[in-house]
């Protein structure tokens, strides 16, 4: 059974950072690609930044320059340090972790951005 559990989360004002953090365990081999994903209320499930071989990242337009992924394959753990929030970031982050066969998600942690 293979479980993946995000942390980090929380209140934090317009302008500020958090960082979240996302750790797999159980039979899950051969990572390949990790990535963050987020949902606001009423919105669809959009992509954040993803890594792929523990090297190559990419990021939504809307996040670059802000947020940075980094991660450890062996070590199953992706991070995503994030700075100059903004109110349009509130969102919950989902992380998901792909293997060639299957993708493993997350429960998502709660982000809020606001005053």
């Amino acid at each position: 059974q293979v479980q993946v559990v995000e942390s980090g989360g929380g209140l934090v004002q317009p302008g500020g950072s958090l960082r979240l953090s996302c750790t797999a365990s159980g039979s899950i081999f051969s990572i390949y690609r990790m990535g963050w994903y987020r949902q606001a209320p009423g919105k669809q499930r959009e992509l954040v930044a993803i890594i792929t071989s523990g090297v190559n990242t990419n990021y939504a337009d809307s996040v670059k320059g802000r947020f940075t992924i980094s991660g450890d394959n062996a070590k199953k753990t992706v991070y995503l340090r994030m700075s100059s929030l903004k109110p349009d970031d509130t969102a919950v982050y989902y992380c998901k972790m792909s293997t060639s066969l299957y993708d493993y998600w997350g429960q998502g942690t709660q982000v809020t951005v606001s005053s």
